[in-house]
């Protein structure tokens, strides 16, 4: 287990699909030995990998044990709670959580959103005093963690603000000490690395599934709790922060909070669109300024990788959008300082050469430009790109399903021409599929014939027990052997099913043959072998059984004459006399 990364992969429970490659927008997934595995120095956190994986295989790091340990050791441990709970857990109220949460041993509930309401007073000020730049929110720590590694050239847009869930730690920090500990719980996996890369800040992060885990482990079910007056959000409830875990809830929240107006607001979820509104965006193609919210997960945080309910946007949002409220009078400044450097931090990426893809792309059987399907099949998106990661080593040729299934047929090709029986493949129309050169020989009617010549002939051409075929693939009977006179020699005949009602297949041995004579000769000679082996091996069991009943009859007579040692009674041996007289 990767202890660094909060993802990473089972290995015994991999199945050499490439889906997480497939579905990875950065491509850190390397596939060694069949397994794939995550390269977390250019992973983003994004969870896809988790979400995808058919089997499992890929799991996020479970913290729940240090969030348990901190709460044995701090005495006041306070709960940052991410705005999207509103809509993971609509069967209770926000007093029933909040009280079954603190009866896992929480001092206090804090919304997160107060710490997006801070960031909205910041980017509000920024917005303001630079209309014409082109502004980054810097709210999803994936999105930060993707320009950082993959788009440099873009970290500079970012607004240099920390994220909500940072800046409220910070400010719960400065309200309640510097001593308390402080734990998040969310639907994002991206923040365990917040709390990895800022553990000054905050200690532990959890998702919404281990919450209800440990709900579930503590036996508290919150539908049965009261909402009492002390079971309130600390040190009070956000207003429009709330709607920061949809699409455009940060830029609403700017509008609410600072009465921004006069700039053009922009909002992207998932990265895919993120990665299209990216693609040459400029200055001088804006005409002006703007502010891009990018958030990693389409729709949102409410459908973030460790949300349980998938789908469903719509209703979600409906129910964020209700629950938070535009503030009345709008922040003047932020409560606390939320400023935050991020510096690029570029991955190494080789430089291949055009002669070394086409290298590597000859490797898997891609000859020609008409050779590149660009069909996905490895999870890259053409086989340029899978030639890149080969020469990476972040891919296998085995991952190529043409260049698989072209060794699959090549091999089984090479097996049937090499065999010394003759051997046909027919279809359901009792026509030729393939044939090897031994069949040709035996069958053929024009010497040396190439074997390609006999594909889609009918093979009532050339065998008078074509019919046979014609049985196998109705019954779907797995085979059938016969001995069958053929011109002047006789032929063993094994016919069987390939695929059921659609292809059989027919191996022929002229048994006249003198080496196959010979070969039949020792078969049945070692089956003769055997036999006697049998039958002595029972003469031997009856002859010791009778050797063993033997030796007990002497005995005892012997016994009965043996005269009586001095300790021994004499009435015992009078016995064994009167014994054997009878």
């Amino acid at each position: 287990m990767n202890f660094l990364n909060p993802i990473y992969t089972e290995k015994r429970e991999c199945q050499d699909c490439y889906k997480c490659v497939r579905h990875c927008p950065v491509k850190t997934i390397k596939v060694e030995a069949g397994c794939a595995t995550v390269i977390s120095e250019g992973c983003i956190v994004c969870g896809h990998c988790v979400q995808v994986c058919p089997s499992g295989a890929k799991h996020v790091r479970d913290d729940l044990s240090r969030a348990q340990k901190l709460l044995e050791l701090k005495g006041r441990v306070l709960l940052s709670l991410a705005p999207s709970f509103i809509s993971e857990f609509p069967q209770w109220t926000p007093g029933q959580l909040i009280a079954a949460i603190k009866r896992l041993g929480f001092w206090g509930v804090s919304e997160t959103a107060l710490g997006a309401q801070e960031v909205s007073a910041a980017a509000g000020q920024l917005v303001r005093a630079n209309p014409s730049g082109i502004f980054v929110s810097s709210a999803c720590p994936t999105v930060v963690s993707y320009l950082q590694k993959h788009r440099p050239d873009w970290v500079h847009r970012l607004t240099g603000l920390l994220s909500p869930l940072l800046t409220h730690c910070k400010m719960l920090r400065q309200s309640y000490g510097p001593d308390i500990g402080i734990v998040f719980i969310g639907p994002c996996i991206a923040k365990k690395t917040e709390a990895d890369t800022h553990p000054q800040l905050l200690e532990v992060a959890l998702t919404f599934e281990d919450l209800r885990r440990w709900l579930e482990q503590a036996g508290i079910d919150p539908a049965t709790l009261t909402a009492q007056e002390q079971n309130a959000f600390i040190p009070h409830r956000s207003d429009e922060g709330a709607w920061y875990p949809v699409d455009g809830g940060m830029i609403a929240g700017i509008r609410s909070n600072c009465a921004v107006h006069d700039s053009a607001f922009m909002s992207f979820s998932g990265m895919d669109a993120i990665e299209k509104a990216l693609a040459e965006l400029d200055e001088g193609a804006l005409g002006g300024g703007v502010f891009l919210e990018l958030l990693a997960c389409e729709g949102g945080c409410v459908n973030g990788p460790r949300a349980a309910l998938k789908g469903g946007t719509a209703l979600k949002r409906a129910r964020v959008l209700r629950f938070g409220a535009a503030r009345q009078t709008p922040l003047a400044q932020p409560l606390v300082d939320a400023t935050m450097l991020y510096m690029p931090a570029p991955q190494a990426a080789a430089a291949h050469t055009d002669q070394q893809l086409r290298e590597a792309m000859r490797q898997v059987g891609k000859l020609t430009a008409d050779d590149e399907l660009d069909c996905g099949g490895c999870g890259y998106d053409s086989c340029r790109q899978f030639a890149g990661a080969l020469l990476d080593g972040k891919a296998e040729r085995t991952m190529c399903v043409t260049y698989m299934r072209k060794l699959a047929q090549k091999k089984a090709n090479l097996l049937i021409q090499k065999m010394p029986s003759a051997v046909v493949i027919v279809s359901d129309a009792l026509r030729i599929v393939e044939c090897n050169a031994a069949f040709v020989k035996l069958f053929g009617k024009i010497p040396d014939e190439p074997t390609t010549a006999f594909e889609g002939r009918a093979l009532s051409q050339y065998l008078s027990f074509a019919p046979l075929f014609g049985r196998v693939l109705e019954s779907g009977q797995e085979i059938v052997e016969r001995d069958l006179r053929f011109n002047q020699t006789i032929l063993h005949v094994s016919i069987f099913s390939i695929e059921k009602s659609a292809l059989a297949g027919g191996i022929f041995q002229d048994i006249t043959r003198p080496a196959v004579q010979k070969e039949q000769v020792i078969a049945k000679a070692q089956e003769v072998i055997q036999r006697n082996l049998a039958t002595v091996q029972k003469i031997a069991c009856l002859l010791g059984e009778n050797a063993a009943e033997s030796e007990i009859t002497l005995n005892a007579i012997m016994d009965s004459f043996t005269p009586p040692k001095a300790e021994e009674p004499a009435a015992d041996h009078e016995q064994w006399r009167k014994l054997y007289r009878r």
